[in-house]
């Protein structure tokens, strides 16, 4: 078998509660101390959407049940680390409390009104913007070079 380079999957989560989003603060480089979504690597074998449950109940310690996916995001330079890509998923709070875990230090809803003016790591802003769009939008998906296909 070639030797291919490929791109590496990950997750990230959105949860709202009200009009506040969870977000952690990241323990570890890249964008230590950055606010992110909670999400991460896709481990061999697993399903994406387990892969959301897991890294959330890690990072989070929230069991949580994804409903639709907003996005897949593959930019090559959206992660300093290499080329990573990301299923977004839009979940909702099954059990527990929103407490840091894993790689997190810190676990905090910030207001979506404040979304604009929040230093995030990766590009979680604008999948942040684009989830806005696609609540005030009635859904769509959204992918790296198109914002929004209805």
């Amino acid at each position: 078998m070639k030797n291919y380079r490929n791109p590496v999957p990950t997750v990230d989560v959105i949860l709202q509660q009200e009009s506040n989003i969870l977000l952690i603060k990241r323990k570890n480089d890249p964008f230590k101390d950055h606010l992110s979504l909670p999400g991460g690597f896709v481990n061999e074998g697993e399903l994406v959407e387990d892969a959301a449950k897991r890294e959330t109940w890690e990072e989070t310690s929230l069991t949580i049940e994804p409903i639709e996916i907003l996005g897949v995001y593959s930019d090559p330079n959206r992660d300093p680390r290499g080329h990573v890509l990301t299923v977004v998923w839009v979940a909702i709070v099954v059990n527990g409390v929103a407490r840091a875990n894993d790689d997190s230090i810190e676990v905090q809803w910030v207001s979506l009104n404040d979304i604009d003016s929040t230093r995030l790591a990766f590009d979680h802003k604008q999948i942040l913007l684009d989830y806005i769009q696609w609540r005030k939008a009635g859904r769509g998906t959204f992918w790296s070079s198109k914002r929004m296909f209805p």
